[in-house]
């Protein structure tokens, strides 16, 4: 099964773009995932060719048409997901890539000027879905870290099946640090730990180091983290002491 992205947006001459390159690209020619984008602006019935217009009661900006996006999204409407990038979405987590990676493919919106009109997430099946508190110009940018993110995760992509099991947020943790020669730089040298040949203390290390860096750089993800770990026999959280 090859994982099939489809893309709607007012730029598709920004698709590929980075996705072309390095190993997403080598996957898109040897064929483990497509593309398609697609046109917005195809859909509109004006001689203008509008796509937009001004907010129902007032305000800066333009919303885009329900029954032009609506429109667009119909043409290309299967069994695959459909996902809007927009900034109230749910934000995106390595599980929901996990899962999207794993099955047919995806059909992503991305949203420009004040975003969409708010009818058609009532009137179709779509996830809407954000990559992080900040503004964007417009989806196409959250719609490429969407698929690259699953893109890597496509069989036989990385190379070693294994090859991302331990970076970050697999685990639920950050990625431990890593290092590499020259064994001295600028008077920092590699870890003793890690040039040990001892397996199972370097992997305690690592495990360590992980959840030491979760713990201070990432608190929201280490009392997730915490809480997934560790339940009393109710179920109920115990209370962790540092």
């Amino acid at each position: 099964m090859t994982f099939a992205a489809t893309v709607l947006t007012l730029y598709p001459e920004m698709f590929p773009g980075p996705l072309g390159a390095s190993i997403a690209g080598r996957a898109l020619r040897e064929e483990r995932w497509s593309l398609e984008a697609v046109q917005i602006r195809d859909f509109a019935t004006d001689r203008h060719r509008s796509v937009d217009d001004t907010p129902a009661g007032g305000g800066a900006g333009m919303v885009l048409r329900a029954d032009v996006v609506a429109a667009a999204l119909d043409s290309v409407a299967d069994d695959r997901p459909v996902l809007a990038m927009t900034p109230r979405g749910a934000p995106l987590t390595q599980d929901r890539v996990r899962a999207l990676a794993a099955g047919p493919g995806a059909t992503i919106l991305c949203g420009r000027f004040e975003g969409f009109d708010e009818r058609l997430f009532q009137a179709r099946a779509i996830e809407e879905v954000s990559i992080g508190d900040y503004v964007l110009s417009g989806g196409e940018m959250g719609a490429l870290v969407l698929l690259d993110a699953c893109i890597r995760l496509i069989p036989g992509v990385m190379g070693a099946a294994s090859s991302g099991d331990e970076e970050s947020f697999e685990s639920g943790l950050l990625e431990y640090p890593h290092y590499t020669r020259p064994y001295e730089w600028e008077g920092r040298t590699i870890p003793e730990v890690l040039r040990s040949g001892d397996h199972a203390r370097i992997a305690a290390w690592r495990k360590s180091q992980a959840e030491t860096d979760t713990r201070l750089r990432r608190p929201d993800l280490w009392e997730r983290h915490e809480g997934a770990r560790v339940q009393s026999p109710s179920g109920a959280r115990r209370r962790q002491d540092d």
